[in-house]
């Protein structure tokens, strides 16, 4: 790799012997990935995937205390993904105590966020790109990012780059300043592998959608054909809303990190097919394939039959105007069914800024009376607890279903599980 004299400068140890080595791992990373070069990053915040405090992560501590006596900071303020823990959220006194030993490291740790440059105490959110947030990415920035979910967005939706880092590297890139660039940073990188033709009779449920691509795909660029259909040629409020939850499954239900849609993403409007490789494979989605998507994931509670006891909305975090969706349609369907409040505990996670704002209009009040929590806790920190990992807990998001024991439904499904009660097989 060609480093230029500031890089040089920073291995040889000119800003001290810690920066230098922070400088030593980003080369190791970007030689283990053939990149020539390294580049600047350029977005105005960087965001930490390295949220929670857990007691077994010393080493991690010890890294952080080390960059910190060493000045070793931050060169950008950082948003960090969501908090493990949330009182409101329901469980029982045993989990609780589980919770507190899990996450014992929480407040020490989260100090040691803010001494490296967290942008305020509240910025824990895996959707940082909220316009409430304050963290969004402007087309052609270079971002230093690890959450999978929030780098399938910048990348796809708003156009940045960034590559699939790791948790720690991507702390790295933002106190070096620079990343090697390779992959999702080059444009040959960004470059369609596969045509995914969507032909369904109905607009499809983003996180099927997102699954279906993501399992099939896996890490490569897909350039998806007849989505714009369904959800239009301008990114606005509800197809980014739609962007978000489809890229956060394919990211996680396999590993896409930049996904293009046709008349609709910023490249793929700029650039159309030409971003699309010669030797591009197709794949084709219809209703049947998103059918056997669903139909094949599998049910690992203990009695599949069982009445849920915990509901999820939320993973990634909701947008504001999903949180007022969310409340209309739960509201509208418990006064449908003769209810006043939730049948199965329901918790709908977004940004604290996002929260924030919500609790100031007569939606929060009215999702009170339902009786749904509204958090900004992490959903799958929540089902990393062993006792919470074995309840029947149900979840509308692929994410938290691919990552943890939660049973997916589709929103429809959800609803009427919550609203109504009882089980669904």
């Amino acid at each position: 790799m060609k480093l230029n004299e500031e890089q040089q400068r920073m291995l040889d140890g000119s800003e001290g012997e810690t920066m230098a080595k922070v400088m030593k791992t980003l080369v190791m990373y970007g030689d283990t990935f053939g990149a020539e070069r390294m580049v600047k990053v350029t977005s105005l915040h960087g965001h930490l995937v390295t949220s929670f405090g857990l007691n077994m992560m010393g080493a991690v501590y010890d890294l952080m205390d080390d960059l910190i006596r060493s000045n070793a900071l931050s060169r950008q303020s950082f948003s960090a993904d969501p908090r493990p823990m949330d009182p409101n959220v329901p469980a029982n006194l045993l989990q609780k105590a589980v919770f507190q030993y899990m996450y014992s490291r929480q407040k020490s740790y989260e100090k040691q966020l803010e001494q490296l440059g967290l942008m305020r105490r509240d910025a824990f959110t895996c959707a940082c790109y909220f316009d409430e947030v304050g963290n969004k990415p402007k087309e052609g920035d270079i971002l230093s990012w690890a959450e999978s979910s929030a780098v399938v967005y910048a990348n796809s939706v708003l156009g940045a780059r960034c590559n699939r880092n790791s948790g720690i590297i991507e702390l790295f890139g933002s106190i070096a300043g620079y990343v090697p660039e390779f992959g999702l940073l080059t444009d040959e990188g960004r470059k369609a592998s596969w045509i995914v033709e969507v032909k369904t009779s109905k607009k499809p449920e983003a996180q099927l959608l997102g699954s279906a691509i993501g399992m099939k795909i896996m890490e490569d660029v897909p350039y998806i054909k007849g989505l714009d259909r369904w959800i239009g040629t301008e990114l606005d409020e509800a197809a980014c809303d739609y962007l978000k939850d489809m890229g956060a499954a394919a990211a996680s239900n396999g590993a896409v990190g930049l996904y293009h849609v046709d008349h609709l993403t910023p490249e793929a409007k700029r650039l159309g097919e030409s971003l699309i490789l010669e030797n591009a494979k197709t794949f084709v989605i219809d209703d049947a394939v998103l059918a056997q998507t669903q139909e094949n994931y599998p049910v690992i509670w203990a009695d599949r039959d069982a009445a849920p006891k915990l509901a999820f909305i939320g993973c990634p975090h909701l947008s504001l105007a999903q949180l007022n969706d969310w409340t209309a349609r739960i509201t509208a369907a418990l006064k449908a069914e003769g209810r006043t409040t939730v049948a199965v505990p329901t918790v709908l996670t977004t940004a604290p800024a996002v929260a924030e704002k919500f609790r100031r209009t007569e939606a929060f009040q009215e999702l009170q009376k339902t009786g749904a929590v509204l958090s900004s806790i992490c959903a799958l920190m929540y089902m990393n607890n062993p006792l919470c990992g074995k309840m029947p807990v149900i979840t509308c998001s692929n994410k938290l279903r691919t990552y943890s024991t939660a049973r997916y439904y589709t929103e429809d499904e959800l609803l009427e599980l919550i609203t109504k009660g009882g089980s669904r097989a």
